[in-house]
């Protein structure tokens, strides 16, 4: 039965001394009302109640009070009291009770070891006591007794196997809560730099292009307005496709249940419309397809794309006005390889460039990209001078 906060079973539960200390008075008073009515009868072979009789009765019906706090040692106090008034042939009332509930106590709150000598105890005190009181041949009670004593050990034993697998079942729930959080926090990281990568890549081509194109623009406004109107031209469907990829990208980060202009990412389907672009901004690049075109997991499908497109701007950026790039693509059984190179200026002046470049984070993101999927990937100096990336993606069925 569960308890409720606020009800009177859980405010016992949070306050164990009022509790107990009702059940002392209670037992108690019971012991003292019987111990009158059995030792006042004129056939009754007890002696009546004396002032030495109330006093013991007090003396095994106290420990009541705090049998939660030292329940073993309390019991060991109660049956010494009790062995008295059997000896002195007083009747006890029911403080007999006493012992059985200060051994549900030691059962119910402490270990088995323990449990087992408190029954120990409790037995030879009966045992002692019924010696005393010269009742050896009454087997039906001693049986009852027995029985009686068994059952209740059971059951403070059921209890505290009960609480204490209650307790690991709430354990078990806080530590996969926890866990659950971590997760949480784990995939919102993950999630975080994934949409940092996306951002990146996008930004940094679309803003490339655009400054290459606006620096075109300038040069030629006052000799050529026509292709300065063209470059113009360029930067604003650029601005207009970096904006549509962002809102596309920062799209899934809504909550609040509005529908986003989503788009599907762009793939290797997309190719040469990116070359397309990086022609327009000044960067003479080529595009090889080989092999027969198969359907690309998604997740390879936009390493890939981001591979390229980051490594075609780095070229735009870094290789030179007058350098070529060569995008390679080949389809193989297993595999999908990628390869962009150009022929820029790789080891002195403003374009210098290595595996190690500090400059942003696009290197570091295409590191990530291939690691994710099992890909092998190089990035360095090209013989006969300019740079290379190429990337290995493994296919696997």
């Amino acid at each position: 039965m569960r308890t409720t906060p606020g009800s009177p079973r859980a405010w016992l539960r949070s306050h164990p001394l009022f509790g107990d200390s009702a059940l002392a008075v209670v037992v108690t008073g019971l012991s003292l009302v019987a111990a009158e009515l059995l030792g006042s009868g004129g056939s009754s072979p007890v002696r009546p109640p004396s002032a030495l009789s109330v006093t013991l009765i007090l003396l095994a019906c106290l420990p009541l009070v705090l049998r939660r706090r030292w329940p073993f040692a309390l019991l060991c106090l109660a049956e010494l009291p009790q062995i008295v008034l059997t000896a002195l042939n007083y009747d006890s009332g029911v403080a007999g009770l006493v012992s059985l509930i200060l051994l549900y106590t030691v059962a119910a709150y402490r270990g088995l070891a323990l449990s087992l000598v408190a029954a120990a105890v409790s037995s030879l005190a009966y045992a002692v006591a019924m010696l005393l009181a010269g009742q050896h041949g009454d087997w039906t009670q001693h049986t009852f007794a027995a029985v009686v004593a068994v059952a209740v050990w059971v059951v403070g034993r059921s209890v505290r196997l009960r609480r204490a697998y209650l307790a690991e079942l709430v354990d078990r729930a806080e530590r996969l809560e926890r866990a659950r959080d971590a997760d949480t926090r784990a995939a919102r990281a993950e999630e975080r730099s994934r949409i940092a990568r996306e951002l990146h890549d996008v930004v940094a081509h679309h803003v490339s292009v655009m400054t290459v194109q606006a620096a075109a623009a300038r040069k030629v406004l006052d000799t050529r307005p026509e292709a300065a109107k063209d470059a113009l031209v360029a930067i604003e469907e650029m601005g207009r496709t970096a904006m549509r990829e962002m809102r596309g990208i920062v799209g899934v980060l809504r909550t609040d249940g509005e529908t986003g202009e989503l788009a599907p990412q762009p793939g290797m389907g997309d190719l040469p419309g990116l070359v397309d672009q990086m022609r327009e901004a000044g960067l003479r690049a080529q595009l090889w397809i080989e092999g027969e075109r198969r359907l690309l997991p998604p997740g390879i499908d936009l390493a890939a794309y981001r591979l390229i497109q980051e490594a075609l701007t780095n070229s735009l950026r870094h290789a030179g006005p007058a350098a070529r790039a060569w995008v390679t693509v080949r389809h193989e059984q297993s595999e999908l390889l990628v390869q962009v190179e150009d022929d820029g200026r790789g080891g002195t002046g403003e374009f210098t460039r290595g595996p190690d470049d500090r400059q942003g984070h696009g290197l570091v993101g295409i590191r990530e990209r291939v690691a994710l999927y099992g890909g092998i990937l190089r990035i360095g100096p090209r013989q006969g001078g300019g740079f290379e990336v190429r990337a290995r993606f493994p296919l696997k069925d």
